[in-house]
């Protein structure tokens, strides 16, 4: 009879003495490394048990060093930093839009210690914690006042309970909406108790199909911008002042969910038809809402401005506060706004448009400076400049282009997926878009200060490939 081979699989004290693993012991928790070894040692037993013949158990050294590769790689954090080379500014994968400086540094000052979240340093009393940036976003759209939730998801199914709950809001047929992440109109109307009444058509929507809607049950009536798509052709929309005008004449609120949220004209940007928060105020809406992390390039979250008493009833609602924001969101929020009462200094100092703002000269020109360098990289065959068109993303003027400059990298020795996913999990991490068996590292939204970061990026991949050659090779 055959020794059972299992006896002769180590210890989880024998490997926790070897001399990888005793360094991870002195230098992470005890526990980490013991799991670890534990759920290793049952993959080897697995194996023996499984295998067709007789196996070759490994080493004790190797099972350490196999369970030391496996720890180093829990320990990656899996939210990181990533470079954004595929062009699109707005990456819904990639955390939109990037914040400036000043909102970092705020962050940081108020994550560090306490802070005066809801509390009135003058008076010793407690306050609201919206307090924080209201008088700026009052300041900047014009309007009475102001509430900050989650995200514009929040402050859409905020708005509608505390609202019309049990009652008809009227919605053109042509924007009942659907965005990423099975987020569809219809659907959170219905999860705030709110009844749906459509009017028009999907290409033709007149003021009289609002008005012939208007009964009893009315309790809005709801201007969508359809942020991602349009449409075009033989079609009609009713505009915001003559929605306006006649919720004026039923006395009806004018609800306007303007999508990305932008304080200010991106029409300098080359941009046409997004809504600006402070002209749905002058044009009457009696709630505008909006994202604070896509055009306005602040921090993750729903803003809602408008009429002071409605604004209050939303205040007041209880799922309010199941959809309130941290200090941290507030922090980053309110010194995004505070660069925007000077819209030079915005342009400047806020990613997003110092990106939008960056001439394709400027981006020609850094991509020839880098072309070279990365063609020196064993891993790339051939980097050459190519001019190619983009676009804003984040379900933003999705059919505007663009213009924009890459370093297309057709690599050597190793397929343009596998480069491509070399490089998103190597450090720095860099994203970029696989093109006609290329690689393509658009410089639109890379911010000029990661130009090095991408020859660093390259520079490591080469020598972690030379590294497995030796490997295999040995």
């Amino acid at each position: 009879m055959s020794p059972n081979p299992l006896r002769n699989i180590p210890s989880v004290n024998d490997l926790l003495e070897s001399p990888p693993l005793r360094k991870l012991v002195d230098g992470l928790s005890h526990n980490v490394v013991v799991s670890t070894v534990r759920t290793v040692l049952d993959e080897v037993r697995e194996e023996v048990q499984t295998a067709a013949s007789e196996m070759t158990l490994p080493s004790v050294s190797d099972l350490a060093e196999r369970i030391a590769r496996r720890i180093a790689q829990r320990e990656v954090p899996l939210l990181r930093p990533v470079i954004n080379a595929t062009g699109i500014l707005l990456h819904t994968g990639l955390g939109r839009s990037p914040l400036a400086e000043e909102a970092i540094e705020e962050m940081a000052a108020v994550a560090r210690d306490y802070a005066s979240l809801e509390l009135d340093l003058a008076t010793g009393e407690r306050s609201r914690r919206i307090l924080a940036v209201e008088e700026l976003l009052k300041e900047l759209t014009g309007a009475e006042a102001a509430l900050v939730v989650n995200n514009n998801a929040g402050a859409t199914m905020l708005t509608l309970s505390a609202l019309a709950a049990g009652r008809e809001v009227i919605v053109s047929r042509g924007q009942l909406i659907e965005i990423g992440g099975s987020y569809r109109l219809p659907d959170v109307m219905a999860a705030s108790g709110v009844v749906l009444r459509e009017v028009g058509t999907t290409n033709k929507t007149r003021l009289e199909d609002y008005a012939r809607a208007i009964g009893e049950r009315t309790a809005a009536l709801m201007l969508v911008h359809p942020s991602n798509f349009v449409v075009v052709g033989f079609s009609a929309a009713v505009g915001l002042a003559e929605l306006v005008g006649l919720g004026r004449r039923e006395k009806l609120p004018v609800i306007h969910d303007i999508g990305s949220g932008a304080l200010l004209n991106f029409s300098r940007f080359g941009f046409h038809g997004e809504p600006v928060a402070r002209e749905s105020i002058v044009a009457g809406a009696d709630i505008a809402m909006f994202s604070g992390d896509k055009l306005l390039g602040g921090p993750q979250c729903g803003i809602v401005v408008g009429r002071k008493a409605l604004v209050e009833q939303l205040e007041r609602h209880p799922i309010a506060r199941a959809l309130r924001v941290g200090k941290l969101t507030l922090a980053a929020l309110a010194a995004t706004l505070r660069l925007y009462r000077d819209s030079e200094k915005a342009q400047l100092a806020i990613p997003l448009l110092r990106l939008l703002s960056t001439s394709v000269e400027n981006l020609k020109n850094r991509a020839e400076r880098l072309a070279p360098q990365m063609a020196a990289a064993g891993v790339v065959e051939q980097a050459e400049v190519v001019a190619g068109v983009t676009y804003l993303g984040g379900g933003s003027v999705p059919t505007q282009e663009l213009s924009t400059w890459c370093v297309a990298l057709k690599p050597a020795g190793i397929s343009v997926d596998r480069l491509a996913a070399a490089l998103r999990s190597g450090t720095p991490s860099v994203v970029g878009r696989v093109q006609q068996d290329r690689l393509l590292l658009d410089l639109r939204s890379v911010l000029p200060r990661q130009d090095t970061q991408l020859i660093v990026a390259l520079e490591a991949l080469c020598k972690a490939e030379n590294g497995k050659r030796k490997a295999e090779y040995e």
